[in-house]
């Protein structure tokens, strides 16, 4: 700045119409810091122009670090004297979140508050910006106008009025505001109660040819959902491709999934995972969670990318996307693109259920059961509680879910009685629960035990081919519980299970041919289920087969294979495998003898030992 015009500014400070003149000139220079000072000479002698103005800095940040709360402080004093621009910004504070306390709009309580809602992001009061609008909207002010409009039309506010919204709407359609002809139509659109009357669609179309992005966009949606025009998502992609490229996110959602499968427009996967992509990271849930399934499937171009897809759903969670939440948490418990983690799954599936998914409270009640989280890092759920307010509500499946809880004394303490009494309930309709109930039968857990009974209940679950249910069936036929003596039925039960790739149905035939019950020893077919089951990871069949190998039962002596089966029965937990490994001749190139009738009996009688686990 040069002396004179410093010493321009320290005469026009000496009077405060002066300043104010002065500070005019200055703003329109773009000189935003000298103005300000003269500004603020005028607004200390209580200009109110200049008080507004003042604020207006404040509020922007032109020549001074932006302050709601001191914005908030000069608009009050300015608003207080009558001027109507002061009062609609002053309403504009209070719409974007500024509040007040029940006492007097005047003093520290109004700043205090400003700053704190500068900080904690309140929500808005609209009942005070509306008292600050009016006044300025009845003297003219279009923004007020529309202010006091969408105020009165806000889904937000209990004392929403659409016939009080009208009026305002209205007036600043009238002065030709663009906005006020999209409120008229969007208010219309809402009182017409499932139809849009056509004056509703003239508004609307209105501010869409005065370029306005959210009109682009509601007219989108009627072309898109055809109300009160014909259905046409040619035209609906166009309008939502306008209000995408003016950075409405929405519409950048609906255009990049209109581009991705391409309706209403040529596909293109690329650009439309684009535009996904870019109203995911403008903070809609959707789009994000719409670019996490495309990286989860692997869509056309689009190969699967697992970490991609993982990085998405965490976004669309955050967002309080519950369904990202869960496929989060699920990612977490599989290790599938992210380390597997199951206190990380335990705290998605968690979120998910709390925004009130069932299917994620089961699965956070079902991680929990199985003991996979540490104490330490996951904080116990009531899931317990979850379930109990929705059985006795009469959800069947929340019923068996606590009744799971309170067996396994999952977050309260373990009550079969109970447990007993819900999973009855339960097995009405659910078949789980059926299963769970022929099992507390069969064991007297929580009630009398009635083998007979339990039977009834298993037969529903193999009924229905349930592998656990076959297996807890044949189980007791073998034993000749409840029911005749029936090992026949008992091999039919377990050769279903094992059909459906169960792998201690195959164990268990494996069993069964190897000797010691009431059908056909048969050797092979017993080395053939054991593979089957050892190949699923079936600990005991590992060990038997590796019996197999070592003795050259229905098979040749192979002690290299022999080997390989004892380890991973060794791994699984089988500590008599151990016996198994050391009883190897070391070179496993020598020639291997043929089974001798002593070898065989000991086999058969090791077999039917193995056995005796089924019965």
């Amino acid at each position: 700045m040069s002396i004179k015009e410093d010493i321009a500014d320290r005469m026009a400070a000496r009077k405060p119409q002066s300043a104010l003149t002065r500070a005019h000139a200055l703003y329109a220079e773009r000189k935003f810091e000298r103005a300000l000072k003269l500004f603020n000479v005028a607004a200390q002698a209580g200009i109110a122009e200049a008080e507004r103005e003042v604020g207006r800095h404040y509020l922007t940040g032109e020549g001074v670090r932006r302050n709601a709360v001191e914005a908030a402080r000069w608009f009050l004093r300015a608003a207080e004297k009558g001027d109507m621009a002061a009062s609609r910004n002053l309403a504009g504070l209070y719409m974007f979140g500024m509040r007040e306390d029940a006492a007097a709009l005047t003093g520290a309580s109004l700043f205090t508050q400003a700053a704190a809602a500068e900080s904690e992001n309140h929500e808005p009061d609209f009942s005070t910006a509306l008292r600050w609008a009016v006044p300025a909207a009845e003297a003219g002010d279009t923004d007020a106008q529309l202010m006091a409009g969408f105020i009165y039309s806000n889904p937000k506010w209990p004392q929403r009025d659409d016939a009080k919204a009208l009026p305002w709407f209205e007036k600043a359609a009238q002065a030709g505001a663009p906005q006020g002809h999209l409120g008229l139509g969007i208010t219309l659109l809402r009182q017409a109660a499932g139809g849009a009357p056509e004056e509703a669609v003239a508004h609307i179309r209105r501010a869409a040819e005065a370029e306005l992005p959210a009109a682009h966009y509601y007219l989108a949606l009627l072309y898109d959902m055809g109300i009160n025009l014909p259905a046409d998502p040619a035209l609906a992609a166009q309008h939502y491709g306008v209000a995408a490229k003016a950075n409405l996110s929405n519409a950048q959602a609906k255009y990049g999934y209109m581009l991705f499968n391409g309706i209403g427009i040529k596909a293109n996967q690329v650009e439309g995972e684009s535009w996904l992509r870019r109203a995911g990271l403008a903070g809609d849930p959707e789009a994000a969670a719409l670019v996490a399934e495309i990286y989860a499937r692997g869509d056309g171009k689009l190969p699967p990318n697992y970490a991609e897809a993982a990085s998405w759903f965490r976004t669309a969670a955050e967002l309080g996307h519950q369904y990202s939440a869960r496929a989060l948490g699920l990612l977490y418990l599989t290790g599938t693109g992210v380390p597997r983690n199951p206190d990380e799954a335990a705290i998605w599936f968690r979120r998910a259920a709390e925004a009130g998914d069932e299917t994620a409270k089961a699965d956070l009640a079902s991680l929990l059961l199985s003991g996979q989280t540490s104490p330490k890092l996951t904080e116990p759920a009531p899931v317990h509680e979850w379930f109990e307010q929705a059985a006795e509500a009469g959800d069947l499946v929340a019923a068996f879910n606590y009744a799971v809880c309170l067996s396994q004394g999952v977050g309260v303490e373990r009550d079969d009685t109970r447990a007993a009494k819900w999973m009855r309930h339960a097995a009405e309709s659910v078949l789980n629960a059926q299963y769970w109930y022929g099992i507390m039968l069969a064991e007297g857990r929580g009630v009398d035990a009635n083998p007979q009974e339990a039977r009834a209940w298993l037969q529903k679950c193999a009924d229905a081919e349930l592998p656990d249910g076959l297996i807890a069936l044949a189980d007791l036929c073998l034993k000749g519980a409840g029911g005749p003596r029936d090992h026949e039925a008992g091999r039919q039960l377990y050769e279903r299970a094992a059909n459906r790739g169960d792998a201690r149905g195959m164990f268990a035939l494996g069993a069964m041919y190897g000797g010691g019950h009431d059908i056909p020893t048969d050797r092979a077919r017993a080395l053939a289920c054991y593979r089957a089951a050892a190949g699923r990871g079936h600990p005991l069949a590992c060990l038997m087969l590796g019996r197999y190998l070592a003795r050259g039962i229905a098979t040749e002596v192979d002690l290299d294979e022999a080997r390989h089966w004892f380890t991973q029965a060794l791994n699984g937990g089988i500590a008599e495998a151990q016996h198994d490994l050391d009883a190897l001749t070391p070179p496993a190139s020598e020639a291997a003898p043929e089974a001798s009738a002593e070898v065989e009996a000991e086999v058969e009688a090791e077999v039917e030992a193995e056995a005796s686990a089924t019965e």
